[in-house]
Formats: structure tokens, sequence, C-alpha cells
């Protein structure tokens, strides 16, 4: 694939480097297209020493091949990382003044943007203005992340790592065979409340079930994602995706009626939320004490369950998939579990994976089988939640 990288003046240029490294090592031909200000942070032998490939800043060089435009025509996908925010404004505005706006406005392919830039700056109504507009023209906004930044300062404009910059600039030229299907995907851990403070819940990030209305999104659907206490930093590129809705929930009975609301007209249902099992009989109107003698004995009652519910009232085409994590002593009782779970909740697919003090919940990977209407395993795939969550789809799309 002829990717163009252009990487504009940033500090962030140097993780750039890396990104570059791992596009050339999965076999991509890669071309870096870098501002005058980017040279500054990292030098062009540098670039051209990674990339394998002549490097520029000037729209003067090689005339005769009308360079200024021929990379962005020949650009199977072009990636901008980082993308400052004088970068972006001159996207928006559609300039054209170095190398990096012509190639810019010279292709047709996929873009991906990467900011990275000081918090004030990212949230500024201008930035948040550009961005707005890029995304109306279908340019991918690819983060920021929250967390720290230059000078000590900390919050969201931290650009992506390049792993998660390639999975999601690559996804943008995948397959779209989700293409115009509306689904609805449920992400995160409820939460039942003990009385004011407390509540019952469980560790769930939400992350998995993002990634999964990510990918279903970039794959052409309409996604609805019931998000269930969910940080604002792991929806940040669900929030800003054009195809993607997010409804906030607490708990069971809210993520049920959601559900209920929201899944009549979707030819896919996911749930990937973790549900708590139980629920306090009663919630105290004030905070439990020691002194009041209210935490020594909780009485608890089922929660609903949505899967099964829904299962049962679905109309005929309508996909259900349930998610299962287990804490089983080896794959074989996994898998056992896994199949008895699926057929008494009665869906069409159900998702299993191995959960623990280190596994599963709260981490950057995961690693899952897809049990399917008889049993059989359909796919296995680890690595990290993008990249099981577009597996996962795999297996949908295959059963639609």
């Amino acid at each position: 694939m002829n990717i163009v990288v252009a990487v504009t003046g940033g500090i962030a240029a140097y993780k750039t480097v890396h990104l570059v490294r791992l596009l050339i090592k999965a076999g991509h031909e890669v071309t870096v297209v870098p501002t005058e200000d980017a040279l500054r942070f990292v030098g062009l032998p540098t670039w051209e020493a990674i990339s394998r490939n002549q490097v520029t800043t000037s729209v003067h060089e090689d005339v005769a091949r009308v360079r200024h435009v021929a990379l962005g025509q020949a650009a199977d996908l072009v990636i901008v990382a980082p993308a400052t925010a004088n970068t972006i404004a001159k996207m928006a505005a559609g300039l054209a003044d170095d190398l990096v706006g012509t190639t810019l406005l010279a292709t047709t392919a996929p873009v991906a943007v990467a900011p990275a830039m000081h918090t004030e700056m990212w949230q500024h109504p201008a930035t948040q203005a550009n961005t707005a507009a890029l995304r109306s023209r279908g340019v991918a906004i690819l983060g920021p992340d929250d967390g720290e930044l230059t000078g000590g300062d900390s919050g969201p404009g931290r650009m992506l790592e390049p792993e998660h910059i390639i999975e999601r600039a690559l996804a943008l030229i995948g397959d779209r065979d989700l293409d115009g299907l509306r689904v609805v995907v449920s992400a995160g851990g409820t939460r039942e409340p003990l009385d004011p403070v407390r509540y019952l819940g469980n560790r769930s990030s939400g992350r998995q079930g993002v990634a999964l209305a990510l990918a279903a999104a970039d794959r052409g659907a309409e996604v609805v994602l019931a998000a269930a206490n969910i940080d604002a930093s792991v929806l940040a590129d669900a929030a800003q995706h054009p195809l993607i809705r997010t409804e906030h929930v607490g708990t069971a009975a809210e993520l049920a009626a959601l559900m209920r609301a929201v899944s009549d007209d979707a030819a896919v249902i996911v749930m990937a939320a973790a549900v708590a099992d139980y629920r306090p009989a009663e919630v105290s109107a004030g905070k439990l004490t020691k002194e009041s003698g209210g935490l020594e004995r909780i009485e608890l009652v089922e929660t609903e369950d949505i899967v099964a519910g829904l299962a049962a009232r679905r109309r005929p085409g309508q996909l259900v998939v349930a998610f299962a994590a287990e804490t089983p002593r080896d794959d074989e009782e996994l898998l056992a579990r896994a199949r008895r779970k699926r057929e008494r909740k009665g869906v069409d697919l159900l998702v299993v994976n191995e959960v623990g003090w280190q596994r599963g919940f709260e981490t950057a990977e995961n690693a899952v089988h897809v049990i399917g209407d008889e049993g059989e395993v359909l796919a296995t795939a680890s690595g990290t939640k993008r990249v099981v969550a577009d597996a996962i789809w795999d297996a949908i799309a295959d059963g639609l």
C-alpha cells in the first residue's frame, strides 16, 4: 500500500519515526512529507533513512513529475501525525502553501489526522470548529489521548501511540461490509447503588465495547453505543465519530430500557457491557454506616437478563451477540461454559474471554473465542481490543 505520512511541527514528531518504521515493517511503501518546522524536531536524514524514500519539503523539487500533486494522487492513505493546531486550521481552510497542503488537497484517499497539542489549544473553540469541519468532509480525527504533555502539563492533547494510529488509519481503507447497517453495541459496566455513596459494580472499563462500536462505524455501520459508566477518555474517539451516537446509562434497569428502545430496527445487537447480576433489594436514601448497622447485611435480588430478553423478542433476520467473561481452569472449561451460556441465553453468537486480576478487564489487550449457534468455534482472536473487535465483526458479517 502506498502511504503518505505528513509530519508537522510538534514535539510528538519523534513518535512518528516509530509509526513510519512500523508501516515499513508491515510491507507498506511510505513517503514522508514533513513541514519545515517538523524538521526542527526530527531531521531530514532520519526520515529518508527510516522511510527509504527521498524526502523534501519543497513544491519546487521534482517539478517534471509535478510532485506537489503526484504524491496525493498516488496515495492509498494519508496520515498526518502529529497534526498541530496550525495544520488543522490550514486543512480546514484549504490552504496549500507547502508540500503538505498541496498533497492533502490533491488526494482522494482516506485521510487520518492525529492531533497533538496542549490541552488549551485542543479545547479552544477554533480548534474544535476546525476538527468538526474536517470530520464533516470525511477526515478521520484520531484522538487525542488524555495524558502527560510537554512541560509537565497533563490533559487531552497527547498524540495517540503509533500502534493505535496505524490500527485506526488502516481500518479506513478496509472492508465497508457493514455499510448502511444499523447496529447497537453496549459497553462498560453497570452500577447498582447501595446508597448515595456506594454501589455494586465490576471492573469493566468499556474499552472492548467502544472498540466494537468504532470498528463497526469504520466499516460503514450506523451505531448506537449504550455506554455504562465509561470514562470520557475511553469514549473520546467514539464521541467524535460521525456514525456513532452515544447514550449514557448507569444501572442494569436503565441499560435494559435503553436496549429495548433502540434495538427494534437494528440489524445487529452486541451486548458487550458487563451487567451486574444482582442489585440491592432496597437503596438507602442516606449513607449506610457502621454505627447504624446498615452494612452488616445487604439483601440482593437478581437483575433482568437483558441479552436473553433481547434474544427472545428479536425479529426475523436480527442477529444478537452476547459476551461472557469467565474464570475457568483451562481452555476446555472456558469453551464448555461458553456453549452452555449461549444455549441458555438463546443468542446467535457468544464471545467468551478469560478474565482475572491481570487480564480481560482494564487492560489494553484481550483474547476471545466466538461461539456459533451450533457450539462451534467460529473465530479465535487475540491482540489489542481493536484487533479483537475487527475479528468479532468478521465473524458477525459472515452470519448476516
